[in-house]
C-alpha cells in the first residue's frame, strides 16, 4: 500500500494518529507533499515510514530543504508520480508539471484541502492535511496496487480516509493511461 499525507505543520512530532498513524506504519511507501514545518517532523517520518519519499513545503525550514528537493518523480506499483508541494499557476502548473516527467498523476499539497481531481487531462491528488486541516476535513490517501482494465496495466485504487478511519472518496489511477 502507498500512502500519501502533507501539511503536518508541526515543530517536534508528526502528529499521527488513529488510522493515518496505522496506514503509515503498514505502507510500503509513504509520500509527504510538503510543509512538515521543522527537521523533527521529518525525522519522525522517516522513522515511523518504511520507505518515505517527500519534497519539502512553503513553510519547510532549510534543514528539510537541504534534505528533500521541491519536485521530484516517484513510482509505484507501475503508476508514476509527479510530487509536489504547489504549483504557481494552480492545476494547469500542476498538469504541465507531470507531462513534463511522463508522470501518470500528480500528486501536490498546500490547500489543506483533501481532493482527487482526474477532469484536466492528468489526474491530481491533493491528501490534504491529517494534523491541520484548517476548516477542511482531515485526511490522507491509501492507494492499493490492482489491474487495469485490460488487465495488463498498472493502476491503483485509491481512497481518501480520515484518522478517524472514514474513508470519504474512492478513485482509480491508471499507469500509462491516466484515471477514471
Amino acid at each position: 500500500m502507498l500512502v500519501v499525507v502533507s501539511d503536518t505543520h508541526a515543530r517536534e512530532e508528526s502528529k499521527l494518529q488513529g488510522r493515518t498513524a496505522e496506514a503509515i506504519r503498514e505502507a510500503e511507501l509513504v509520500i509527504h507533499a510538503g510543509d512538515f514545518y521543522r527537521e523533527p517532523v521529518l525525522d519522525a517520518f522517516q522513522s515511523a515510514a518504511a520507505s518515505l519519499r517527500a519534497v519539502y513545503g512553503n513553510n519547510d525550514d532549510a534543514s528539510i530543504r537541504d534534505r528533500v528537493p521541491e519536485v521530484r518523480t516517484v513510482e509505484y506499483a507501475g503508476v508514476r508520480f509527479a510530487v509536489t508541494h504547489r504549483h504557481r499557476s494552480g492545476d494547469t502548473g500542476l498538469v504541465m508539471l507531470g507531462r513534463g516527467r511522463d508522470a501518470d498523476a500528480v500528486i501536490c499539497g498546500h490547500s489543506h484541502r483533501p481532493r482527487f481531481d482526474d477532469s484536466g487531462g492528468l489526474p491530481i491528488l491533493n491528501p490534504g492535511s491529517h494534523a491541520q486541516p484548517r476548516g477542511n476535513r482531515p485526511a490522507h490517501a491509501e492507494l492499493t496496487p490492482t489491474e487495469g482494465e485490460s488487465g495488463s496495466e498498472p493502476a491503483l485504487d485509491g481512497e481518501l480516509v480520515t484518522p478517524d478511519g472514514e474513508s470519504f472518496e474512492t478513485f482509480r489511477i491508471d499507469g500509462e493511461s491516466g484515471a477514471q
